[in-house]
Formats: C-alpha cells, sequence, structure tokens
C-alpha cells in the first residue's frame, strides 16, 4: 500500500502547504490565472484529459531514454511550472505503459498530478531534479508511527531504503513506502539502479502501480479506483485531478 506524505491546497494564485487531508467532495471546474494573465477554464471530470500529445520514441533505446521527449517538455514547462526533466520523466512512464500495457491507458497528465501533490515535483524543501533524474537531497516523509493522521507502519527494510530502521517512511518524489517500492520498482533511466529518489524511476513505478491497481484508468471508475488504493481520501484525489486537469489545457493549477 501507498502512503504518501504531503497534500497541498490550492489557492487561487498558489500553493500552500496543509498536512494530512481529509475527505471532501470532488472539486467542480476551476478557473486558474494570476495576474493580468488571461484565465483558465479547468474541466471538471474524471479521469483528467491527456494534455499535450506526445511524440513516437523508441522507448527501449539505451540510457535515459526520456531524453527524446526533451522538445515536447521544453516547450511547456514554463507554462506548466514543471522542470524539463520531470516532465519527460512523466512522459516517458505514460510512453512505456502506453506500449507494454495498452489496455491501461493511463495519461501523463495524471502522473504529473500526483508528483505535483507529493511533492511539488522533486521541489519540496528545496530539494532541486538533476539532469538525470535524480532528486537532491533525498525526500523523505514523516515517520510511520501511528501518529494523528499517519498510518502505523514498523520498519521493513532495515533502515537501507528509507533511513529509518525503527519505522517505515515514504521515500522520493512520488513517495512510496519501501514495502511497495520492492514490490513495483524499476529502473526507467538505463542506470542499473531502481531508486525511489530517482523521478524517472518513481514516475514509472508509480505508473505501475496505478495500471495494476485501477486496470483502465480511462474510465472514471477505473481512474478514481487507481488514485484511491494510491492514496485513500477524496480529498487527495481531488487535488490530484485538479492539478492533472489543469495541465491537460496547459496551464498549473499553483
Amino acid at each position: 500500500m501507498h502512503y504518501p506524505r504531503f497534500t497541498f491546497d490550492v489557492d487561487h494564485c498558489g500553493v500552500k502547504f496543509i498536512g494530512c487531508a481529509a475527505v471532501v467532495a470532488l472539486a467542480a471546474t476551476l478557473v486558474v490565472g494570476c495576474g493580468r494573465g488571461a484565465k483558465v477554464a479547468i474541466p471538471d471530470g474524471i479521469p483528467p484529459g491527456a494534455g499535450t500529445p506526445l511524440p513516437v520514441i523508441d522507448v527501449d533505446a539505451p540510457g535515459r531514454t526520456a531524453n527524446l521527449l526533451h522538445d515536447w517538455a521544453a516547450g511547456q514547462s514554463d507554462a506548466l511550472h514543471i522542470s524539463v526533466t520531470a516532465l519527460e520523466a512523466y512522459g516517458y512512464a505514460a510512453a512505456v505503459m502506453a506500449k507494454s500495457q495498452p489496455d491501461c491507458g493511463i495519461r501523463w497528465t495524471t502522473i504529473a498530478g500526483i508528483a505535483s501533490v507529493e511533492s511539488k515535483h522533486g521541489t519540496f524543501r528545496g530539494s532541486s531534479v538533476q539532469a538525470d533524474g535524480s532528486v537532491v537531497p533525498p525526500i523523505r516523509g514523516v515517520p510511520l508511527d501511528g501518529g494523528p493522521g499517519v498510518a502505523e507502519i514498523p520498519d521493513t527494510d532495515g533502515g537501507a531504503l528509507d533511513g529509518d530502521p525503527v519505522h517505515d517512511r515514504a521515500m522520493g518524489p512520488l513517495q512510496f513506502i519501501p514495502e511497495t517500492w520492492k514490490r513495483y520498482g524499476v529502473d526507467a533511466n538505463g542506470d542499473g539502479v531502481v531508486s525511489a529518489d530517482n523521478i524517472d524511476d518513481a514516475s514509472l513505478t508509480a505508473a505501475r502501480y496505478l495500471c495494476a491497481s485501477g486496470g483502465d484508468l480511462t474510465t472514471p471508475e477505473g481512474w478514481q479506483k487507481a488514485l484511491m488504493t494510491y492514496n485513500l481520501s477524496g480529498s487527495y484525489l481531488r487535488e490530484v485531478r485538479d492539478r492533472a486537469a489543469a495541465y491537460s489545457v496547459g496551464t498549473s493549477a499553483r
């Protein structure tokens, strides 16, 4: 099971950290636009839209194949407030799943929406995404010690993955706990290392997990099932949906 650490509340012109979320109804249509820029209507409903179509790439090429999506990512990075490297990772994960599990239909916008809520695309508390996808310094959640609003998960990895030998902690830009990472983790950038602290590996792992959990993510039922498995919270589902929907029309919900 996945236990994310971070949840954000969307204001009209920003994002603020609010901690654990309460279950609330799915948000209706949003209108995003700050300063003097034109406001963009954000479509409601689930699943969120597909966003800018991915170009055809050879997902089996050697090395960090996500680099093949550089132009695609660079063309929308500023508008979405997502780094080029992170966008490449989300797009590559969706492209891999389109080839390996075409019946799932996961879109890069959904992966981006989750990464936004989980870690501000790998930038929470001053972390940054490096050119190879590594997130530095590593992002760790609170100890899962059963405190208020926190699940209790005793250590499962001897602290080898999350650095905590007493309780598990969520790890990396997509906030996986060690048990889930050991089951679904995958090397997406061809460096021979399966790392929760690499946004390429974490994005493809999240996509695999969501497809395994929800089945057909092009349907409202499948998408909702996948997201509620990732985090059993209606508020979390709403936040991800809102951000993914914003990305689908070329803007950011921040």
